[in-house]
């Protein structure tokens, strides 16, 4: 089943700062980079968002190009870092971040969502994929959960640049 997935073109914010629900506007030129996008996709069926504006917007966007649907699904919204949306990384106690680190999957020293909670939201968007050919349009944190449930070595250290895309043939 094809599934191609694209990271949002980057948003304004600013360098090294914690962000993941926060819903960030797209930085200036975003539209010339999504028709550029849409011309470089392989063909697609349907298109499945994060209903965040640095998603959602480049979606509609490739959509109409393509002229097929698109809809927003909850489940490929970034990961909740609670109280640390919005702080410069360098600004987050380093005994918080160890605490994160200690327990990666389950810790939720920032007390919003944990790594094992945002790969527990995608392993149910992606039961319900069908077998059209579709583009997620989503974020990193979702690239690197899709990464680990196709069995991917190192998927947590995956990275994936903004406007990026990559193709996946699951099962």
């Amino acid at each position: 089943m094809p599934l191609i997935f694209l990271r949002h073109p980057e948003p304004v914010a600013h360098k090294g700062l914690c962000y993941g629900r926060t819903d960030l506007p797209l930085a200036p030129g975003f539209e010339v980079i999504s028709k550029r996008i849409s011309g470089m996709l392989p063909p697609i069926k349907k298109i499945v968002t994060s209903p965040l504006t640095r998603c959602r917007v480049p979606a509609q966007t490739i959509a109409m190009m393509r002229e097929i649907p698109v809809e927003n699904d909850n489940d490929l919204i970034e990961m909740d870092f609670g109280v640390w949306e919005n702080t410069p990384w360098n600004d987050i106690s380093r005994t918080e971040l160890d605490a994160w680190a200690d327990d990666f999957f389950n810790a939720r020293p920032h007390q919003g969502e944990s790594v094992a909670m945002l790969r527990n939201r995608v392993r149910s968007a992606l039961s319900r994929l069908d077998e059209a050919s579709t583009l997620w349009v989503s974020h990193a944190g979702v690239f690197r959960a899709v990464m680990a449930e196709t069995s991917h070595p190192d998927p947590w250290n995956a990275t994936i640049g903004f406007a990026e895309f990559h193709a996946f043939d699951l099962p």
